[in-house]
């Protein structure tokens, strides 16, 4: 059943996942703007997808009805920021940086979102035969 789910959505549940820790680690840039020796950190969100997508872990199917493949959780690894322009307290955060990234990765998990609706909305009704 889990892999007939993750065929219907694809690749986006994870992304969604991923937005959502990313929004977490912009959101933490941008409350420590003003806070010394802060270190601004994000992902690379193309790396973690592809890790989250390759950490699959085959499994022997001994059955045809046996489930092939399990998902991992692994989380992806947060990595620090190269500063631009680092301030004299040792801060590494610039604001006009992490605010566009964020609005850009705001962006991005609600197109996922909205996929998901749809396709959620798609199985609905293919479910209830209209």
């Amino acid at each position: 059943m889990a892999n007939l789910i993750d065929k219907a959505f694809g690749v986006h549940g994870t992304a969604l996942q991923l937005r959502a820790e990313r929004s977490q680690l912009l959101a933490a840039n941008l409350a420590n703007a003003d806070t010394p020796g802060f270190k601004a950190r994000d992902i690379d969100f193309r790396q973690a997808l592809a890790g989250a997508q390759s950490a699959v872990a085959p499994l022997r199917v001994t059955q045809e009805n046996h489930f092939a493949e399990v998902g991992s959780n692994a989380a992806p690894q947060a990595l620090y920021r190269v500063p631009l322009q680092p301030s004299l307290d040792g801060n590494t955060v610039d604001v006009a940086t992490e605010q566009a990234a964020f609005g850009e990765n705001a962006n991005r998990y609600l197109a996922s979102l909205n996929f998901l609706n749809g396709r959620i909305r798609g199985l609905m009704t293919a479910l209830r035969g209209e």
